[in-house]
């Protein structure tokens, strides 16, 4: 690996998105010398060191903050269209989505996104936490596919993507607005966002304080026009089960449009202190608050419900947070070695509600014999980490290099959930005054500590070998209640015994590397490593130790209450060149990923609540590559292709859960088996991304115009799809483009994204055997999450 030369504390910006990375400080690196006319200058950091990507031999894909202000790219959901082996499935603000590196997904698609994921680690700088921070002063987002266990560790068994935020310059008052407005098809408002950073010496290169701050409403698009007016009194469907009467529909049902809107706040706040470039304190404060009413979702036609609306018999509001603090020191000692320690508290708070009612009638305790049957739900989760990180980096040069560190994770979580029917015979208003049909908490906690190391021997100036490895140790405890207050039981469940469980386990991941540079402008590289993601508890109520068969209680036995740890093993080789005097840049590689212990969807046998279970194997398999063009200093064309063909390599027997014949509830669910070679759900087999930019210098200034067109494969909803009534989801092509007038400081643009006004869905909720009519009620279980449609726009950008 080419040495670095010491860079300034503030990466240098990156011009492009790119693919493929290895080892250095963070911080205060030596700035790369520039190659005339190169067409890529971005540095990453993914590798604890700072190199170009041209010098790091991993798989690593980067969009730069000039990508991420051209494609208008506000979050990680509009992260895929540019990053080879990425799928992610848009299902609106109520999430932060469905993720998918490399296929490495075993549990089914839905409407409603993730809240967590530790299949992949999100990190704002250095702190770990899966959440759609907005991409305000954002550096760049760089993303490394493929098991990350040694130098990442916790929840990186498919990779991990990192925000790296613009740090404090001491030396300099800056600042900039940017701000957007648009129209959305099928939409009856206007968005906007409206963002702007501030960077504030406080004390002349010594220090420093900057803030990035900002406020998007995106309009909704999806109308809930079958809302009741009076839970348990007002008739959901007051004709049957087929079609609505203008007298049913206004003497029971009413209607709220374009629920599904996104109000977010965001903020980021840093202090830097530093004595000089070998001793600074960066301290940070984030947080980010997003509302909506609805989800982003249709009802498959459900009683005459259209492709923008949604069933549902309430309202689904959804608010949640995320607090991130952090303090992280870095130190040069000597020019021998230096230190990075970062300590972080970060809280995620989600609370939502909607439409229960078809559960309570999958259950088949004759609810819906009340003709006004609805029932709603309540739930309040948090989940608490605190995490420190200890990291030595060599910098005293020569042909050996190392990194050695320890890592501390506790992560706490808590739910609270209530299921109400109001008005209906069964409650008792004087003993039960809200209706609670069932009411249970969870509280659980994992604790993870690791140590781990890699080192560097560049055998000769073109040809390295780096080896590394971690130790992983973790402890999981569950505890919980769960109440039928409908039945007597107390009204709330800490007024019950609680019931709980332990688990733990330790082990050891690793990691081999090698790389040549047979030329300044091309290498090729080869990595064998290993991937893990911790065990848990299930978020499912333990059940009373005197439960008896048959039961009416959702609730999970002792072997269901946790689920044990799985892992990765990937092979992949891959190079990286530039062309034809820098004309061309391109980047390919190809990784076979073997995965163990698959942690999979399955259900309780109470309740069939959903749960996680191990089981079988798995395979993902594949390609990825990238480009650049610049045949003219004017021009440029870019683009990303992938293929991912990831699947099952041996029987699962009994998680996939199904009524045995679709439509008909005279039948209780069974078991199916998942079979070898089965698809596994939520990525796209092929994938990519073309674009084009035009820039015509005019006087002091630019036009830029940029098209782009991206294509995401066709998608299958679950394992055993074609056998369990699940869904092959289609592909689609969608185009974007701008025309934008740059000077030095400002730039204005007319945007459209979505031009075509296509049409997508890109996941489903549930399988088409719930489909149908229960007891005579249409159920509207089964949904469609779909693509939000056109947007045109105008935006503009001051800096200062």
């Amino acid at each position: 690996m080419k040495k670095c030369a010491k860079l300034k504390f503030g990466l240098l910006s990156a011009t492009v998105f790119s693919t493929t990375t290895l080892a250095a400080p963070a911080f205060a690196q030596e700035e790369p010398e520039e190659e005339s006319a190169a067409p890529v200058t971005i540095v990453v950091t993914a590798t604890r060191r700072a190199t170009t990507l041209m010098d790091t031999p991993i798989n690593i894909t980067a969009v730069s903050a000039e990508e991420l202000a051209r494609q208008r790219i506000d979050d990680i959901r509009d992260i895929a269209d540019f990053t080879p082996g990425m799928t992610i499935s848009d299902t609106g603000p109520g999430s932060t989505g469905t993720v998918v590196l490399r296929g490495l997904n075993a549990s089914g698609v839905g409407d409603g996104g993730a809240i967590y994921d530790d299949a992949l680690g999100i990190y704002l700088g250095e702190v770990p936490l899966y959440y759609d921070f907005k991409l305000v002063d954002i550096a760049r987002v760089e993303t490394l596919l493929g098991p990350q266990g040694t130098l990442y560790g916790l929840g990186t068994l498919a990779g991990a993507i990192r925000y790296i935020p613009n740090r404090p310059d001491p030396s300099v008052v800056e600042g900039e607005v940017h701000a957007r407005a648009y129209a959305k098809s099928h939409s009856d408002d206007f968005g906007y966002q409206i963002d702007g950073v501030i960077n504030l010496p406080i004390v002349a290169d010594h220090i420093a304080f900057r803030s990035a701050t900002g406020y998007y409403f995106d309009p909704g698009f999806i109308d809930y026009s079958l809302l009741v007016q009076e839970p348990g009194v007002s008739l959901p469907q007051p004709d049957g089960p087929d079609s609505i009467s203008d007298a049913g529909y206004a003497a029971n049902l009413y209607e709220e449009e374009d629920l599904n809107f996104e109000r977010t706040f965001t903020t980021r706040n840093q202090l830097l202190f530093q004595a000089d470039e070998d001793l600074q304190l960066l301290l940070t404060y984030a947080y980010q608050q997003t509302e909506t009413e609805g989800a982003q979702s249709n009802s498959a036609g459900v009683l005459g419900t259209g492709r923008y609306e949604n069933a549902s018999r309430f309202k689904e509001p959804v608010d949640r947070h995320a607090h991130l603090v952090s303090a992280e020191i870095n130190a040069n000692i000597a020019d021998i070695v230096d230190i990075v320690a970062t300590g972080a508290y970060t809280e995620m708070g989600y609370s939502d509600k909607g439409d229960v009612t078809d559960l309570l009638l999958d259950l088949d305790y004759d609810y819906e014999l009340f003709p006004a049957f609805a029932g709603h739900y309540a739930s309040d989760r948090t989940r608490k980490q605190k995490n420190f990180e200890l990291r030595l980096v060599s910098s005293h040069g020569g042909p050996f290099s190392w990194v050695l560190g320890g890592f501390y994770n506790e992560n706490d979580y808590q739910s609270d959930y209530a299921e109400r029917i109001p008005n209906h015979p069964w409650v008792d208003p004087t003993t039960n005054p809200e209706a609670l049909e069932y009411v249970s908490y969870i509280t659980s906690e994992v604790k993870e500590k690791a140590i781990f190391g890699e080192a560097t021997f560049e055998v000769t100036p073109d040809w390295q070998v780096t080896a590394g490895a971690r130790y992983f140790d973790y402890t999981s405890t569950i505890s919980g209640a769960a109440a039928l207050p409908v039945l007597g039981d107390p009204l709330s469940p800490y007024d019950l015994p609680s019931n709980g469980g332990d688990a733990g386990e330790d082990g050891w991941v690793w990691k081999f590397n090698t790389s040549y540079e047979f030329s300044p402008d091309f290498m090729v590289y080869a990595t064998y490593s290993k991937g893990y993601r911790l065990g848990g508890p299930n978020r499912v109520a333990p059940c009373p130790a005197d439960i008896q068969p048959g039961q009416q209680i959702i609730c999970a036995l002792p072997d269901e209450l946790q689920y044990g740890p799985d892992t990765t093993k990937n092979i992949e080789i891959g190079m990286r060149s530039q062309l034809f005097n820098d004309v061309l840049a391109l980047n390919f590689n190809v990784f076979d990923v073997k995965w163990q212990g698959i942690q999979v969807n399955s259900s309780t046998l109470y309740g069939a609540t959903g749960i996680t279970v191990n089981g079988g194997s798995a395979k993902s398999r594949g390609f990825e590559a990238s480009f650049q063009l610049k045949p003219i200093p004017e021009l440029s064309i870019q683009g990303t292709y992938s293929y991912t063909d990831a699947y099952l390599t041996e029987d699962v027997p009994g998680i996939i859960t199904i009524r045995e014949t679709p439509g008909d509830y005279s039948n209780r669910f069974v078991q199916l088996d998942a079979l070898d070679g089965d698809r596994l759900p939520g990525s796209a087999k092929n994938s990519g991304s073309l674009g084009v930019t035009y820039v015509q210098p005019m006087g002091d200034a630019d036009l830029v115009a940029n098209w782009t067109a991206t294509y995401r494969g066709n998608v299958v909803s679950r394992i055993g799809w074609d056998r369990a009534y699940g869904d092959l989801i289609p592909g689609y092509t969608l185009h974007r483009a701008a025309l934008t007038y740059e000077m030095e400081t400002y730039s204005i643009s007319l945007f459209a994204n979505n031009i075509f006004d296509k049409y997508a869905v890109v996941s489903t909720a549930n399988d088409r055997s719930r489909i149908g009519v229960n007891d005579g009620v249409a159920v509207r279980y089964y949904r469609q999450a779909v693509m939000s449609p056109r947007v045109v726009g105008v935006e503009a950008r001051m800096s200062f």
